[in-house]
């Protein structure tokens, strides 16, 4: 269950990653490819049924993973999410389990005033309905999310979940 560098590869055995899954799939790999541009970062999920899915990471994944794995002193031997030291905001060497996820995310939520309840499929609809608003298109984000049916993928989809001020504004009383 600990990371290891290996080469431009920081791969975790077993479920270090366990506390991000996201019903049945968890992250078993993070790659740093070298290409004509610098690195890039690649995450490997391994999903339902132990079926592997590989993307590359967005950029701003890489800029906060290679900060986090800096800032937290991330070596060998160690997982890499970890449980924090009650409030003192220091990492044990004890991984992050998925409940205690969920829970901090319903913590960092209140504390910045959020009172739905939102867990990591939030993140996970936030991720697929900004890349359609974006001009991306339902079949890749049904790829990206390693979905079998473009309808799964639709349920994750919030455009139509805002209501515009024009649209509030056509009602004529």
């Amino acid at each position: 269950m600990q990371p290891s560098r290996n080469g431009r590869i920081l791969r975790c055995r077993g479920n270090d990653f366990n506390g991000f899954k996201d019903r049945g799939s968890s992250v078993t790999d993070l790659k740093s490819v070298q290409n004509g541009q610098g690195r890039r970062w690649w995450v490997r999920l391994r999903e339902k049924g132990g079926k592997l899915h590989e993307m590359p990471g967005h950029h701003t994944l890489e800029r906060y993973l290679a900060e986090y794995i800096d800032v937290a002193g991330i070596a060998e031997g160690t997982p890499l999410f970890r449980t924090a030291r009650g409030k003192t905001q220091q990492l044990t060497e004890r991984r992050i389990t998925q409940p205690e996820v969920y829970l901090m995310i319903r913590r960092r939520a209140g504390g910045a005033g959020i009172k739905t309840l939102i867990g990591c499929h939030t993140f996970r609809a936030t991720g697929i309905t900004a890349y359609l608003k974006n001009g991306g298109k339902l079949e890749v984000a049904q790829q990206m999310a390693a979905h079998e049916s473009a309808w799964t993928t639709g349920l994750y989809d919030r455009r139509d979940d805002e209501v515009s001020l024009d649209e509030v504004e056509r009602i004529v009383i």
